[in-house]
This record gives C-alpha cells, structure tokens and sequence, in this order.
C-alpha cells in the first residue's frame, strides 16, 4: 500500500470536486481528489445541459472534461477508481484508506455527491437492470420501440421522460400529485410532446414481471382504486440521498443525512468542508455544485494557512 501527504484531499470528483480541485491547488496547497469511480461525477451521464452559462447546449461528459482538463492544468493529484475503506474525520491529520493507498491530510473537502432514492417496492431490487433504471441516458437505447414510465415530477423526471421518447414508442409519467414540480419551461415542453402521457395522483405499489419487467401495479392516491399499467421499463426519479456511507456520524448531519454547513461550507469538524449536492442546500445543479467548490477550497485553503501560523 502507497502512502501519501496532502494538505487537501477532496473526496469526489464531480463538479463540486474538480472546482474545489482547481481553487485549491491555484491556493498553492498540495491536493488530491479521490473517487469511487471515474471521475466526472453524475452530470458525465447527462446526454446535454442547457443551463451551464457560458454553453447554450453541451454534453455533460464533455463539460466534465473540461472541469478535468483545468484541474489537470493546476497539477491536482487525482485517484480514480478506489474502493474506500475507511475515512477518519476526526483525527489530526485526517486519514483516507482505500483499498490502494493511505492519505493523509491536513483538510478535507466532501464532495460526494448524491444518489437517487429508490421507490421501495415489491420487485424493485428484483429488476434492477432488468427493466428498473436509474439512469435514462445510460439505459434508453435498450427501451427502442417498447413502453416505459418514469416516475416522478420534478426536472429530472421529465427531463429524463423527454429524452425516453427518442427510443421508447410511448412514457409515462407517473407523478403522486395532480401538477408537476419541474420548471415551467420543462413543462411546456414536455405537454407538447405527443409520447408522453401523464398519470396523475399515482404512486407506484409494485413491479412485475418473469425474466424482465412487464407492468406495474399503480395505485390513485385519491380514490385508492388499484389498476395495472403494462411496461417494459420503469425509470425511477423521486429524489436523492447522500453519498455518506463512510463518514456517517462523524459530522452533523439532517434527518437525511446531509451535510450541515455554515456558509463558507465548513462543517461541524475542524478542517472538513463539505461541498455540492452532498450538503444541505436549496438548489442542486452543476453551477451551485461548482460554486460551492470554490468556496469550500477557499476556506480549507485559509485553514491550512492558519495551521502554518499556529506551527510558527
């Protein structure tokens, strides 16, 4: 096992990561990045954005290259693909075990991101790659010319629908209230789109099928009245947690367990920063995720300014 020192590790390299990367190593401390998986974070998987300023329309994989192109260019350490084992917030200095490498280092910068929440039905798990789909972008292609629903009502639900209907013959939209929560120009959009259909006060009680998905059972909330709804696929998109598996209890947390942070994005623990969509906050897309990076390594870079005074 390697073993290595840095004044910064940031534990993610989505959006929130790469721009907490690029301030902290512009703040000329040493920082790594670590992540589960390839970098570039949730927004790789996006087909496009449109609300990037600066991009009237790119690919999300392409504006993460960016992001990793310009960490690249301030020599920020990056270590993909490790399995974590541990992570001590606690400590002084702060220590990272993957399955790899041990790190150690003076601050760290949370930036872990979020999950989708599941519906928590019978044959959920069951069909997972099978005909349930967290992941529209990734998995559309295999819904060409079948019948899908998403569930859900707000951006990404039917952002994701939208995008079903260049493969799949017909989406529903499955949604527990009688009006959607997306942004009124998602809304129009989607309105006018002729292979959407929209079940309204409707929640999803069951997924059924043999090898793969073939219907679900649905039930109105209002009227209680049970029917079946005959699909090939169901994209779930009711929400998110937090990716906080490996530090839970360490730092304060909500009842969901989100980061509480104070408004340069420190945490409860000295020397910890959480950042992006892992943290509470009122709005989670790419440009708050990268904003809250830059304040996040702004901060972790004064405190490791303020450990050097202390030492003098």
């Amino acid at each position: 096992m390697q073993n290595f020192d840095f004044d910064t590790v940031i534990l993610g390299g989505g959006p929130a990561g790469f721009s907490a990367g690029i301030y902290a190593a512009r703040g000329a401390v040493s920082t790594a990045i670590v992540d589960i998986s390839m970098l570039g974070g949730q927004p790789s998987n996006y087909l496009e954005l449109e609300n990037y300023p600066g991009f009237s329309l790119i690919g999300g994989y392409d504006l993460m290259e960016k992001f990793e192109e310009h960490a690249d260019k301030f020599g920020v350490n990056k270590f993909p693909m490790q399995e974590i084992e541990s992570v001590d917030l606690i400590s002084n200095p702060k220590v990272i075990k993957t399955s790899e490498v041990e790190i150690k280092a003076k601050t760290v910068i949370i930036a872990t991101g979020a999950k989708p929440m599941k519906l928590g039905v019978i044959g959920e798990d069951n069909f997972v790659g099978r005909g349930v789909s967290y992941c529209a972008v990734c998995d559309g292609a295999f819904y060409k010319d079948k019948v899908v629903a998403v569930v859900g009502g707000g951006n990404s639900a039917v952002e994701e629908a939208m995008y079903l209907t260049k493969f799949a013959s017909k989406v529903y939209v499955i949604h527990r209230r009688n009006e959607l929560r997306a942004d009124k120009i998602i809304q129009e959009r989607a309105f006018k789109n002729d292979k959407l259909e929209f079940v309204w006060d409707t929640v999803v009680k069951e997924i059924k099928g043999a090898e793969l998905v073939d219907s679900i059972m649905c039930e109105n909330v209002k009227t209680g009245e049970v029917s079946k709804l005959e699909v090939n696929g169901i994209f779930p998109y009711i929400g998110i947690l937090p990716n906080v598996e490996n530090f839970n209890g360490q730092i304060a947390q909500d009842k969901k367990g989100f980061i509480l942070t104070d408004e340069n994005m420190k945490t409860s623990v000295d020397g910890v920063f959480a950042v992006g969509d892992v943290r509470v906050t009122p709005l989670r897309q790419v440009i708050t995720a990268a904003a809250d990076g830059a304040i996040g390594a702004v901060n972790a870079v004064k405190y490791v300014e303020s450990l050097k005074e202390i030492a003098v």
